[in-house]
């Protein structure tokens, strides 16, 4: 998952972990000094909705209070889950009295995490780490280059595939674009990339994998809205293929008759040189990853096992991978370490959904969900129409949150709507995982975006090559066309997300 707390603490000059203003907008005094502004103006806007809370006001007018004030939380930084449950408690407390408050915290934690649908994400999260712990980042990124090394703007095209396994496999955008910008960005430009292509190339690079099983990301939305996990991971698979595939035409028709690739700037050493033999020997360092994507997909399919079995199944394996590829040591210490993770990774995300269970009954207690589904539904908006508006929002979002806080904050809200146009549940899953990766990295504030250019400022990435924030800008808008066209393939076809489901036994 794309979340702002995956990148490290930022350093001061004495190598202390700090959060100055200096610390994110550098020693000009006067941004420092509007960053405090900023902060200040968050702060204020948090204490006045906390106090509205609180008024005789309408139920309607209290619960919009709650959600202003958990967003300003969320832009201080707290915890989501916190920033959930605290003003959506008061807000029920302001209009119930203590009691209500008594029931939910006595019964909602345990009901919603002792769910069985639910017991499939600790066993994803187990075989992600795994997998990140046998070190197999490398590989398949190498695989990736063997493999479309020989296209125009192969390296860029092997990445994006390298993007989706690693995706798939880590659950997690930032660490895919992490690994993926230390590697592949330098590797770009030393063979003549432009620096638009090379970034662009490396922030979308982690799309497909947040639809292609297993997605953590698919779990949660799931969790979030109640339908079967099987189901809603099989509905990632022709989207995911969709994205894929799309980027990577992208990518090689502009290298092939753009001016993303410059063959006569390229460091001779960057030549890829790959014959059979190679492409072959780099499937063996990366088997693990599709083997266990196809056992997951074809035992859900077929009806084999549920999702929370092939959870199990993809963890055995990862841990049997993780034994044989550290076998010459560390591989205890590996599987400790991937251990001590997951159960840290689930706790977070199990607190995450009692947050989200939380907001979405002080949201049907104040009204808010049905009087959004009247005021769709009063604007006359089609199926279409108001897909496109939720596009627009997502993007907009994306300029503060990340992809889950943002699927928390509007799945909830969303669901009587989504009934009322008569859109599958399973389909405005894949849109919507979609969307929320898609704007993180979108101008003008995307998060990813960011990070990625926090990482291409180390002299060792950029190879010496100035990456200014616009750059990173220019490079994700290269590609927002074609995800625009993907959004579209998907909205007038929506049988490429609900095929597999549909037939599926899962």
């Amino acid at each position: 998952m794309s979340t702002v707390s995956e990148v490290e603490n930022v350093k001061t000059p004495s190598g202390e972990s700090g959060r100055t203003p200096e610390s994110f907008v550098g020693p000009n005094k006067k941004l420092a000094y509007r960053s405090w502004i900023t902060f200040s103006l968050f702060v204020a806007a948090t204490i006045i909705s906390s106090v509205a809370i609180f008024l005789p006001l309408k139920t309607e007018a209290i619960g919009i209070a709650a959600i202003v004030c958990m967003v300003m939380l969320i832009f201080l930084r707290l915890p989501v889950a916190v920033a959930m449950i605290v003003p959506s408690m008061a807000a029920m407390y302001s209009m119930r009295g203590p009691k209500v408050v008594e029931t939910i915290f006595a019964t909602v934690p345990y009901d919603e995490v002792a769910s069985w649908t639910l017991s499939v994400l600790p066993m994803f999260i187990l075989m992600g780490l795994f997998l990140w712990k046998s070190g197999l980042t490398e590989s398949l990124y190498g695989a990736g280059r063997q493999w479309l090394g020989w296209l125009p703007g192969g390296l860029a095209a092997g990445t994006n595939l390298a993007g989706a396994g690693l995706g798939a496999v880590s659950g997690s955008t930032t660490g895919t674009v992490y690994a993926l910008a230390r590697i592949g960005v330098p590797e770009m430009l030393k063979a003549g990339y432009s620096k638009h292509l090379a970034v662009g190339a490396v922030l979308v690079a982690s799309l497909p994998g947040q639809l292609i099983p297993p997605s953590i990301l698919m779990v949660l939305y799931a969790g979030i809205a109640e339908v079967p996990v099987g189901k809603q991971l099989m509905a990632g698979i022709g989207p995911g293929l969709l994205v894929m595939v799309m980027f990577t035409i992208m990518i090689v028709v502009f290298a092939k008759f753009g001016k993303g690739v410059d063959p006569s700037a390229a460091d001779p050493s960057s030549i890829v040189k790959t014959s059979w033999r190679g492409r072959f020997d780099s499937l063996v360092k990366i088997w693990p990853v599709p083997l266990i994507v196809v056992i997951i997909t074809y035992g859900m399919f077929s009806g084999l096992f549920t999702a929370t079995e092939a959870g199990a199944v993809a963890a055995l394996a990862s841990l049997v991978v993780l034994l044989i590829w550290k076998r010459k040591g560390g591989a205890w210490a590996a599987v400790s370490e991937a251990s001590l993770g997951a159960v840290a990774t689930v706790g977070a995300i199990f607190m995450l959904l009692v947050g989200v269970a939380i907001l979405s009954r002080m949201m049907t207690l104040t009204g808010i969900s049905n009087g959004f589904a009247d005021l769709v539904a009063d604007m006359n908006l089609g199926r279409v129409q108001f897909l496109l508006m939720m596009m627009v929002v997502y993007l907009f979002l994306g300029a503060f949150m990340d992809s889950l806080a943002m699927m928390v904050l509007t799945v909830p809200i969303l669901i009587p709507t989504l009934a009322a146009l008569d859109i599958s549940m399973l389909w405005y899953g894949a849109f919507v995982v979609f969307m929320c990766e898609l704007a993180v990295i979108s101008p003008p504030v995307g998060i990813l975006s960011m990070i990625v250019h926090s990482l291409v400022k180390d002299p060792k990435v950029n190879l010496g090559t100035p990456i200014s924030l616009k750059d990173v800008f220019v490079a994700a808008g290269w590609f927002l066309p074609m995800a625009v066209i993907v959004i579209l393939i998907l909205i007038f076809f929506p049988e490429i997300a609900t095929f597999l489901p549909d037939r599926g036994a899962g």
